[in-house]
C-alpha cells in the first residue's frame, strides 16, 4: 500500500501516522519528494482500511499496490533512483558505459583493455574472475587471482570494476574489492545469495534470468532490497525463446516496461543477448534509443584467441566506433554518453 501525504504536512503529524501504522505490524518506509511525502507500507495490509485513512487530514491519497514487488515499485518510489558506484552514477541523464572482456586472462590483457575502453569513453571496467559456464570443461576463470588483476587495472586507469559473484561465501571478498557486484542470469533466483547481498552496502547489478518474466526479475530485486540494500541496477541480457539464430532474444521492450513499473535503473547487455560480435553495435544503439540507463559491452583486444565468449566480443577500435555513434543517438533523445 502507498499513502500520499498532503504538501506541508507537519513532521509531528507524519510521525504520529507512521506510529499508528507500525502498531499494526507493518513496516513503513518514508520517501520525501519535492512536492509530496509518500509512505510505503510493507507487510499484510489487508487490515488497513483506505476509507479510514482518507479521513486523516494529512492524507491526500491511499492506494494498494497490486504487484507483489513493493520496494521496487514506482508507486512506492515515484522518483527514478540513481545508484552511485564509486563516485559515478547509473541512472539520470547520463548513460553509463561498462566495458571489458568476458574473462580476466592476464595482467597485460586486462590493463590494456581497461586503458583502451577508458580512452574511448567507458565509465566502468567489467571482467569475469569466476565464470559459470554451461560446460564444466570450459574455462572457469582465474578466480580470486582475477579479482586481484581487476584491482590492478583499476589502479592503472581509475575505472570502477564490475565482476560476477557466484555464491554466498564470496560476499565478503567481493564487497571489499568489487565496486559493482554482478549477479548473473543463472543466480537471479539464488535467494540466499540475494539476501546476503542485501545485507551489504555495495551496489548490485542484477541480470535477468534465462527465462524470467519481468515480475520474477523484480521480485529478485525485492529480495535484495528487503534486507536493506536499495542500490539495485537491473540488467537485460536476453531471454530464452524458440529462436535459435541468436544466443538469446534481446528484449528491448523490457527497458520502457521496467521504467513504467519500477524506479530502479536498467542497463542492457547486447553482447550476451546476441552472442555475435557483429550484432552488438546495432543492438546497443537500439537500447540507447529505447531509453536504457547504461550498456555493458564485451571488449577484447584479441577476440579470436579469447578464453571465453570471443565470438560475442568486439575490439577496442570497434568499441570506439560504437561510442561515437551512441553519442549522436543519446543527444537526439536528450541524454548523454
Amino acid at each position: 500500500m502507498v499513502i500520499v501525504l498532503k504538501p506541508h504536512a507537519s513532521a509531528q503529524r507524519i510521525e504520529q501516522l507512521i506510529y499508528e501504522i507500525e502498531k499494526k505490524g507493518l513496516t513503513v518506509e518514508k520517501v520525501v519528494g519535492s512536492d509530496y511525502t509518500i509512505l510505503g507500507l510493507v507487510g499484510d495490509t489487508s487490515t488497513m482500511d483506505i476509507d479510514s485513512l482518507m479521513i486523516n487530514e494529512i492524507v491526500h491519497k491511499a492506494m494498494r499496490i497490486q504487484e507483489p514487488f513493493k520496494r521496487a515499485n514506482r508507486l512506492f518510489h515515484p522518483k527514478s533512483t540513481i545508484v552511485k558506484v564509486d563516485g559515478k552514477e547509473i541512472g539520470g541523464g547520463k548513460i553509463a558505459v561498462i566495458a571489458g572482456p568476458c574473462s580476466v586472462e592476464t595482467e597485460d590483457q586486462i590493463v590494456e583493455v581497461a586503458q583502451k575502453v577508458k580512452a574511448a569513453g567507458a565509465d566502468f571496467l567489467r571482467g569475469g574472475a569466476f565464470k559459470p559456464r554451461t560446460s564444466p570443461y570450459s574455462f572457469q576463470g582465474l578466480g580470486y587471482e582475477g579479482i586481484e588483476l581487476l584491482v590492478l587495472a583499476k589502479k592503472a586507469t581509475g575505472l570502477p570494476i564490475v565482476s560476477e559473484i557466484l555464491s554466498e561465501n564470496m560476499v565478503e571478498r567481493f564487497a571489499r574489492d568489487i565496486d559493482l557486484i554482478q549477479v548473473g542470469a543463472r543466480n537471479m533466483q539464488n535467494f540466499m545469495l540475494l539476501k546476503e547481498l542485501g545485507k551489504t552496502n555495495k551496489p548490485i547489478l542484477l541480470k535477468r534470468g534465462l527465462s524470467a518474466t519481468i515480475e520474477e526479475w523484480l521480485m529478485s530485486a525485492e529480495y535484495i532490497m528487503s534486507e536493506g540494500n536499495t542500490q539495485v541496477i537491473l540488467c537485460e541480457r536476453g531471454i530464452r525463446t524458440f529462436e535459435k539464430f541468436t544466443r538469446n532474444t534481446l528484449d528491448v521492450s523490457a527497458v520502457p516496461a521496467i521504467k513504467r513499473v519500477s524506479h530502479l535503473p536498467i542497463i542492457v547487455d547486447p553482447s550476451h543477448a546476441t552472442g555475435m560480435g557483429w550484432m552488438v553495435m546495432p543492438m546497443a544503439r537500439a537500447a540507447v534509443a529505447a531509453g536504457t540507463d547504461g550498456i555493458m559491452i564485451e571488449v577484447h583486444n584479441d577476440p579470436e584467441h579469447a578464453l571465453s565468449d570471443g565470438n560475442q566480443s568486439i575490439t577496442p577500435d570497434e568499441f570506439s566506433e560504437l561510442m561515437n555513434s551512441l553519442r549522436i543517438i543519446s543527444g537526439a533523445i536528450g541524454r548523454r554518453i
